[in-house]
């Protein structure tokens, strides 16, 4: 039954001509006569696959039983009997009531600017931004267009406007190009490639390295952005070809290599929409995988009768409708075509097209980029609310409560946003929002700003905090190493356990960033102590390490949750709880560092609120090579990354540097004032 099971499904694809791929069975197990059959593991060139069997009902049963009634008593630790959770919790509410009105605390506050210039190009004889302009369509039809769906070279179904953002975001850096939106840019680029091979939509880099680079393709050093053709010489010769040869070569590329990577990647993506060739709009007539090709790629497939006839007649027809409206400004005829070739793909591809409630929704999510806005927005509420909280303690006014109330206010608004985000991704997707390194982030985001109001009722430094740490994660996360484009769900991921395993165990990073963050504002504290504010001070940090101890305790019974449903989704995948696999190593790493930490306290030596503090700023590194080390330095089941070219960043040194001086000055002063 098993062999002919897969021998089947192997047929399928060979017949198909698509590569086979493993991976789409490592969720899919068989169940025959009280046995179950699973793929383990598959051999590295993919020609052999390794299976276990399990007979074993009862002995899952009682395992599942005993997990089961481990989370519950777990849980209970928030809520049944005198735990040290709620005596924790009684004694907030005690020193709550016991401080005086103003509360001195005092933290690190980062300013930065983000601005953006305009582009400056200086062009020769022709100004190719102006021919641009003037033959642009109008921005209704091109809304259209943008609803128009495509398949991407991974198989997402998605509306032609994602491609036109991420093409114009990856490519300039810009949302927009002299006034012009993605969906203009792109149906212009189908319309006048031609055109767009002379026109300045390169990002360059700027600095030293970048002047390296103008000098290479020829442009003028104040240069921002550079034309396609300005990369190619008069034969035709790819003037990058030579270094990029050595920087794929690299074992760890240099800057200089790297900037010229990421420009090759800007260029490739340019040239490939320029060609034609990603415009996938026609669905393949009854192909098993639901194939769309572009026009250029139509002759590679088998069209026959009507079908070949429209699919080769209706883009030339189309185009030359829309240079007719562009000088006439009425659209009628180009927007019933467009309605002709959604007909088409309804017709051809009903198994995958998106519903138009889908389309709305993912162009919204396109045009408003709501996770890039709210790190900035996070950042001003975060900084104006330490500000304010400041000014409170030497200057209480009921008007400055006001404005304290407001900022609360705004931040919780600012959650909600996050929080549609993440609901629109998930309708987007059709799958949790927390499957990949972009997407995780967006949540461990969500999830430490959730943990931070909700600790914030007892602590209004805790949310201005938090709002500060949220924005830092999402900024991480805009970075140019991971990627915001949704994508199809990883096969292996294809399981209701990655909303359970994943949003348990990635959100307790959460409660672990409130608390890191915490135990550096009280070491900040400890440093700023005289013997004019002992009392204050000591108050104060009193009350934030018991935020801290309530917010490691969350944490750890979640990554402890996470880590025992993690090992049950292995269970039901590969037939097995615990393989020692890296990820699953670091998560228990992981528990026994913050369990110490939790237990610091029946240690006499180590009963300090320093200690404990200093501990939970160190202990953070646990997370971070949970959370990014096993991606991307080693190799397992979770190592999605692993095999890239990755070079530590150098703010993780400077991290380590200000860790190590902020603790040994407030080591000092902590045995001056407090031990």
């Amino acid at each position: 039954a098993i062999l002919f099971y897969f021998f089947h499904e192997v047929e399928i694809f060979v017949n198909d001509s698509e590569p086979f791929n493993y991976d789409i069975y490592m969720n899919n197990v068989l169940d025959h006569k009280g046995y179950r059959f699973f793929q383990a593991s598959f051999d590295p060139d993919e020609r052999g696959t390794i299976l276990s069997v399990n007979h074993d009902k009862w002995g899952t049963l009682v395992t599942y039983t005993g997990y089961i009634l481990l989370y519950l008593s777990m849980m209970g630790i928030f809520f049944i009997g005198k735990t040290r959770f709620k005596d924790l919790a009684k004694k907030l509410e005690k020193i709550n009531i016991e401080k005086s009105k103003s509360l001195l605390l005092f933290f690190l506050i980062y300013s930065f600017s983000y601005s953006q210039n305009t582009n400056e190009i200086k062009n020769s004889s022709v100004n190719f931004d102006s021919i641009v302009i003037e033959n642009a369509f109008s921005k209704s039809h091109a809304e259209k267009f943008g609803n128009l769906l495509i398949q991407d070279v991974n198989g997402r179904m998605k509306p032609t406007n994602t491609f036109s953002s991420e093409l114009l975001r990856k490519v300039s850096k810009k949302d927009n190009y002299n006034g012009l939106n993605s969906d203009q840019v792109f149906l212009s680029i189908n319309n006048s490639p031609a055109i767009w091979y002379n026109v300045p939509l390169i990002y360059l880099k700027r600095g030293i390295k970048g002047d390296s680079l103008r000098k290479i393709i020829k442009v003028s050093k104040d240069q921002k952005y550079a034309p396609l053709v300005s990369f190619f010489d008069a034969t035709g010769t790819y003037r990058l070809a030579r270094y990029l040869e050595d920087a794929y070569r690299a074992g760890v590329p240099n800057q200089f290599q790297k900037d010229f990577i990421e420009v090759d990647k800007r260029v490739n993506l340019l040239y490939s929409a320029l060609e034609g060739k990603i415009l996938r709009i026609f669905p393949v007539p009854n192909h098993n995988n639901n194939k769309w090709v572009s026009y250029a790629k139509l002759d590679e497939f088998s069209f026959s009768g009507m079908d070949s006839l429209y699919v080769k007649n209706i883009l030339p027809l189309y185009f030359n409708s829309l240079r007719s409206s562009q000088k006439s400004g009425d659209y009628n005829e180009p927007n019933k075509l467009l309605e002709s070739l959604k007909g088409y793909q309804e017709k051809f591809g009903s198994e995958v097209v998106l519903s138009d409630n889908k389309i709305k929704a993912e162009v919204l999510y396109n045009k408003y980029d709501i996770f890039k806005s709210l790190f900035s927005w996070y950042l001003y509420a975060g900084v104006l609310l330490f500000i304010v909280l400041i000014v409170q303690i030497f200057n209480y006014k009921k008007w400055i409560k006001f404005i304290v109330n407001t900022l609360k206010f705004s931040i919780l608004a600012l959650f909600i946003i996050h929080t549609v985000g993440l609901i629109a991704r998930w309708f987007i997707s059709g799958h949790a929002p927390w499957s990949d390194a972009y997407e995780s982030m967006i949540y461990v985001a969500w999830a430490t700003m959730f943990f931070g109001l909700i600790f914030g009722r007892k602590s209004d430094i805790t949310i201005s905090a938090t709002a500060f740490v949220s924005s830092m994660i999402l900024m991480i996360a805009h970075w140019n190493w991971l990627d915001p484009a949704i994508a199809n769900l990883q096969p292996v991921l294809n399981s209701y356990w990655l909303m359970i395993h994943v949003a348990v165990i990635v959100g307790s990073y959460g409660p672990f960033a409130l608390s890191m963050i915490i135990g550096i504002i009280s070491l900040f504290l400890i440093v700023l102590t005289t013997e004019k504010n002992k009392l204050k001070i000591s108050t104060n940090i009193k009350e934030l390490t018991i935020i801290n101890e309530l917010s490691i305790t969350i944490g750890l019974i979640m990554l402890t949750i996470g880590n025992f449903l993690g090992g049950m989704w292995a269970n039901e995948s590969w037939g097995r709880y615990w393989g020692w696999d890296p990820k699953e190593t670091w998560a228990l790493i992981s528990i026994i560092i913050y369990a110490f930490v939790l237990h610091m306290r029946l240690i006499p030596g180590l009963r300090d609120r320093w200690y404990f503090n200093f501990m939970s700023v160190i202990s953070f590194a646990s997370i971070l090579m949970t959370y990014f080390g096993v991606n991307f330095y080693l190799t397992g089941l979770h190592s999605y990354a692993s095999g890239e070219k990755i070079i530590t960043p150098s703010f993780v040194y400077y991290s380590l540097f200000f860790v190590i001086v902020l603790g040994l000055f407030s080591f000092i002063k902590n045995k001056k004032y407090y031990s």
